[in-house]
């Protein structure tokens, strides 16, 4: 990518977190996007008041009201405290999802469709699903344990029956122009060799990263620590930094 290309990507990531005018103008663009008044002030209101309330009631109140905000949400979806929502009309949420306390889901972008997450999704404590202009979509029964991040600016895909262990690290985009003059800091660091695909029925282990661009098949285990940059074929186990098939499975 040329210093051009590279200036003309960092511009518009720039324009949709910082807007113009005021700092509420600005606020809004970057939690909300392109939403009304009324959306911003409802959606406020409801963090406000139930996104903290422990128990029972809290759980209650966020299942009756959090489903406003997005684009859809289906049956049973349970949402923990302090869940942070950006972007959330651009976010649509299957029939049993559990989204645990202090996740953070975000479609951010311009021009993308969000975040997709299908039926029975588990989405650990802390974890970040975020977008800059990318898409994410989690397949059925998919399930995510605490402090991982999972990031797109491409497409970021997981099939259905994955199991992803605490601290993986999934990126779709998020690279860097190293030939470029101008300051990595400067830079939007969403330059992308393209989608990053999980297959199905995997199991990612604890520390795992996957870098941009890279496929792993269906019926992959990665062990604990290792780092995928390309191909892993389906029915394997895979270690190591970079990680490399051991064996079938």
């Amino acid at each position: 990518m040329s210093e051009e290309q590279t200036s003309g990507v960092d511009y518009k990531h720039k324009a949709l977190q910082s807007g113009t005018g005021s700092a509420f103008s600005a606020y809004r663009r970057l939690m909300y996007g392109r939403t009304s008044l009324w959306y911003v002030l409802k959606a406020e209101l409801i963090a406000l008041l139930v996104s903290w309330l422990p128990g029972a009631l809290g759980l209650l109140l966020r299942k009756w009201l959090y489903p406003t905000l997005f684009k859809r949400v289906g049956r049973n979806v349970v949402f923990g405290r302090n869940v942070t929502l950006r972007h959330a009309h651009k976010i649509v949420l299957g029939d049993g999802v559990v989204v645990d306390d202090h996740a953070v889901l975000d479609a951010k972008g311009e021009s993308n469709e969000g975040i997709v997450v299908e039926d029975g999704v588990y989405v650990g404590r802390n974890t970040i699903i975020y977008c800059k202009n990318g898409n994410i979509r989690l397949g059925r029964s998919v399930n995510i344990s605490s402090n991982c991040q999972l990031f797109s600016s491409n497409e970021l895909t997981v099939g259905s029956g994955t199991v992803i262990a605490a601290y993986v690290y999934l990126l779709s985009g998020g690279q860097y122009d190293y030939s470029s003059r101008i300051p990595f800091a400067e830079q939007s660091g969403m330059v992308t060799r393209g989608p990053t695909r999980i297959g199905e029925n995997g199991w990612i282990g604890a520390g795992v990263v996957v870098v941009d661009g890279s496929v792993v098949g269906n019926h992959v285990v990665v062990g604990a620590g290792a780092v995928v940059s390309g191909e892993i074929p389906a029915d394997s186990l895979a270690l190591g930094i970079p990680a490399k098939v051991v064996r079938a499975i």
